[in-house]
């Protein structure tokens, strides 16, 4: 029989432990199964092999006593009585907060009037200006100055306060700069709006019907000046680009419109639009939204 040269001999001896690596990796995760468990080694019988001493039997040791003598445990410290659990106090109610729009923040704005705490005309809307002032009605009476009108706080400006009469609550608007209207402004249908005296003028046929503050873009996103059309109303229109509310909405260049704008009747001139002419008195621009017609000259001038 021919013998392998030692090199062979080598060779098969790697293949052979590489092969056994191999299998050994083919298990599946997460558990022993019959490809990954060892085999069991066969159980020896009969005589043991020449020159093997055979083993001693084993010897059974004597059973262990179990001690008799219990587990010394420490004195148990009797509990003292239950600390009761802190609870946080319910939170006060809320009766008006910043973003709200209605009769009683019209109101909430006289009654701050009376205090000399809120000096513009109420609006009905509780913007930054009412939030300022509320807060700081709450600093000089001991509340939390949250901004916020909470029971607590409303109780007590109504404590301190007299009702509001109407006229304090919708006082008559004052009279609007009429502009001089630009000549595109003098026939048919025409929002003349100028730039000079920050008004909007309803004008049909020449004659102005209606005028109302209103407020352009920034420097970044100024109102375009010229002659336009009406192409589009929208009465609840909300900006796909800003997400933000703008009501009676007067589409007249892209994106550009006339709407009613919340933080213009809040803030007034301190704020800008990104472009649209912004009208601040809502009930005004609502009687325009139902005038105005699609194809209606839009007019922006200085």
């Amino acid at each position: 029989m021919r013998r392998r040269p030692p090199v062979a001999l080598a060779a098969a001896a790697v293949t052979a432990a590489l092969s056994a690596v191999v299998l050994t990796a083919c298990g599946p995760q997460g558990g022993d199964t019959a490809d990954s468990k060892p085999a069991a080694a066969p159980a020896t019988t009969g005589t043991p092999a020449t020159g093997t001493t055979p083993a001693a039997p084993a010897t059974t040791a004597p059973p262990t006593t179990p001690a008799t003598t219990p587990a010394t445990r420490p004195p148990t410290t009797p509990a003292g009585p239950a600390t009761p659990a802190t609870t946080r106090p319910p939170a006060e109610p809320v009766v008006m907060t910043a973003g709200a729009s209605s009769a009683q923040v019209r109101e909430l704005q006289a009654r701050l009037g009376q205090l000399h705490l809120f000096s513009r005309t109420p609006t009905g809307y509780y913007g930054t200006v009412t939030q300022h002032a509320v807060s700081d009605f709450q600093e000089r009476h001991g509340l939390t100055a949250s901004g916020t009108v909470t029971r607590a706080t409303w109780t007590r400006l109504r404590a301190l306060t007299r009702p509001p009469t109407h006229g304090e609550m919708y006082p008559p608007a004052a009279p609007k700069p009429v502009a001089k209207l630009d000549p595109r402004c003098m026939t048919g249908h025409a929002m003349c709006i100028s730039k000079t005296t920050r008004t909007l003028s309803w004008v049909v046929n020449g004659k102005v019907l209606a005028t109302m503050d209103v407020r352009f873009g920034s420097q970044y996103t100024p109102t375009r000046e010229g002659l336009f059309h009406v192409t589009f109303k929208s009465r609840d229109h909300v900006s796909t680009i800003y997400h933000t509310a703008m009501p009676y909405a007067m589409f007249f260049s892209g994106g550009e419109a006339v709407h009613y704008s919340s933080d213009f009747a809040a803030r007034g001139y301190a704020g800008a639009s990104h472009g649209c002419v912004n009208v601040r008195d809502k009930a005004a621009i609502a009687r325009l939204f139902d005038e105005v017609k699609v194809g209606d000259k839009v007019v922006v001038y200085w």
